[in-house]
């Protein structure tokens, strides 16, 4: 796309140098060619049908309003109007495709639109198409995925990360100018550190879940990807608050006025806390290390504390996440039998054949182990002693994080251990896989927001990858976090956005 903000965009919509049916005309073009490519990136699942229809009448809009003179009125009833998004393959858009990158729902249509997506398109904003992601969003490197992995636009031999590596993907290829992803753990936040873009994680409920399919539903939530900070509190400003169909959504105070997002100015006020038990991680490479003490020097250098606190509860955090995470995807997942919805394997031999090979041949191996690990952790012998216990930690990382807030501003640390490792690497390793979310999770059963923050790279030898570094700040929250990376971002534009050949 020839401008990689909303802004931008924007602006280029209103003086008529650009109009909405041309970037969709682009993505699609882009998408088609990149099908055929050696080694495609494999963002997009597909481009919708409808979504250049759609951008023709926002085009029809601005047109009429540009002659009317009403253009200044027109963008503040509808600020994203003819702005494409790019959307992951769990959350429904209705009258298209919803697969979860499963065999299990190949073929699905979604009967209705996600809050989210209603909220999006009522404040103009197009549809583009939707985005690969690990099966389920069960992954964090979108190898998971009926479809085969997403690639790192920075360098297509590595993984883009999980689960929400298409949205990700797409964003930081400039395929899209902002993209929906949702985590569980980590997965919005990650692949934004692996791709080099911003990736916001909201505090738990100021997005609403209804219309997205569910993996643990005490953790889930739509989460932002953009190039921009600024872009980032635009769309949030769109689709937060509270929704009458999901009981666990959230007012975000001050949400509405998110459009009008300045840098940071309060930085000598600013106290900003570094867990001492991430920074003694045995397995945080050096490159990763080296540019977190640059974020932290970046800090003291406008004025900012940056303190080591102890957190002892988060050498758990790992643990409580996948005990409580599987046992409620174990939960969610057993509607998926061949009889309501989805794909069915019928061989005539009865409901639990139907039920056993329905399932056996519709999930991959990720979702399998998961499933299982789940119903293990539910069983009636062991769930005092893992699923209660796990929910006991739990409770006792928000306890002792918002403690932590009542001193501190913000939370700093690594967003990964690693920068992006390359295809195959920890695909048969689940270990070292789920110890990707080491520095994530916390953020996830605390349910405070969390942003990652492109903030270098690697050095020439590993690859010139891009590194995150995550602010996580109190529930509710969002404008301070996206603030204060409004105005890193002025210091450091595109640090961590990886060159394309389109640029």
């Amino acid at each position: 796309m020839k401008y990689k903000t909303i802004y931008e965009t924007a602006e280029a919509l209103r003086s008529g140098a650009v109009t909405s049916a041309g970037l969709v005309r682009e993505a699609a073009e882009t998408f088609e060619a990149d099908k055929n490519s050696a080694l495609p990136l494999n963002a997009f699942l597909e481009i919708y049908s409808d979504a250049a229809a759609l951008a023709e009448a926002a085009d029809a809009k601005i047109a009429q309003a540009r002659t009317d003179g009403t253009l200044d009125a027109l963008f503040q009833a509808q600020p994203l109007l003819g702005i494409p998004f790019a959307n992951k393959d769990n959350i429904s858009v209705r009258g298209k495709k919803l697969t979860c990158s499963s065999r299990i729902l190949k073929g699905y249509i979604a009967p209705y639109s996600a809050t989210v997506i209603s909220r999006l398109t009522a404040a103009g904003a197009v549809p583009l198409g939707r985005c690969n992601q690990d099966e389920f969003a069960m992954g964090s490197s979108t190898e998971y995925s009926i479809y085969g992995p997403t690639r790192n636009p920075a360098n297509r031999e590595y993984v883009s990360g999980g689960s929400s590596g298409g949205s990700a993907a797409a964003v930081a290829a400039n395929q899209a100018l902002f993209a929906l992803g949702t985590e569980t753990g980590g997965s919005v936040r990650l692949p934004a550190s692996y791709c080099g873009v911003y990736g916001l994680k909201p505090t738990y409920g100021v997005l609403s879940r209804w219309g997205v399919v569910a993996y643990g539903s005490s953790l889930d939530q739509v989460g932002i990807i953009a190039h921009v900070p600024q872009d980032i509190a635009l769309a949030l400003s769109v689709m937060c608050g509270c929704d009458m169909y999901d009981d666990t959504s959230a007012d975000l105070p001050g949400g509405k006025e998110l459009s009008s997002l300045k840098p940071c100015a309060a930085f000598p006020r600013m106290k900003a806390a570094v867990p001492k038990q991430f920074l003694e991680s045995k397995g945080m490479d050096s490159d990763v290390a080296r540019v977190f003490e640059e974020t932290c020097r970046w800090f003291e250098s406008k004025g900012a504390k940056v303190e080591t606190v102890d957190l002892p509860v988060l050498d758990a955090s790992i643990a409580s996440y996948y005990v409580i995470a599987l046992s409620e995807a174990a939960s969610n997942l057993s509607r998926f039998d061949g009889i309501r919805y989805g794909n069915r394997i019928d061989g005539g031999n009865g409901y639990d054949e139907l039920y056993v090979d329905t399932r056996s041949g519709g999930f991959g191996p990720e979702v399998k182990r998961r499933i299982i690990i789940g119903n293990y952790v539910l069983s009636e012998q062991f769930s005092g002693d893992t699923y209660k216990k796990g929910m006991s930690v739990r409770a006792r990382i928000q306890r002792e994080v918002a403690q932590l807030f009542e001193s501190y501003d913000l939370i700093l640390c690594p967003t990964c251990p690693t920068p992006a490792f390359r295809l195959g690497q920890k695909v048969d390793d689940p270990l070292a896989m789920y110890l990707s979310d080491l520095f994530t999770t916390f953020v996830n059963l605390a349910r405070i927001p969390s942003l990652s923050v492109p903030a270098g790279r690697t050095s020439q030898e590993n690859g010139n990858m891009p590194v995150g570094i995550q602010f996580a700040g109190p529930m509710f929250s969002e404008r301070t976090i996206l603030e204060i990376a409004q105005a890193w971002e002025d210091e450091h534009a595109g640090c961590g956005i990886p060159v394309t050949e389109e640029d």
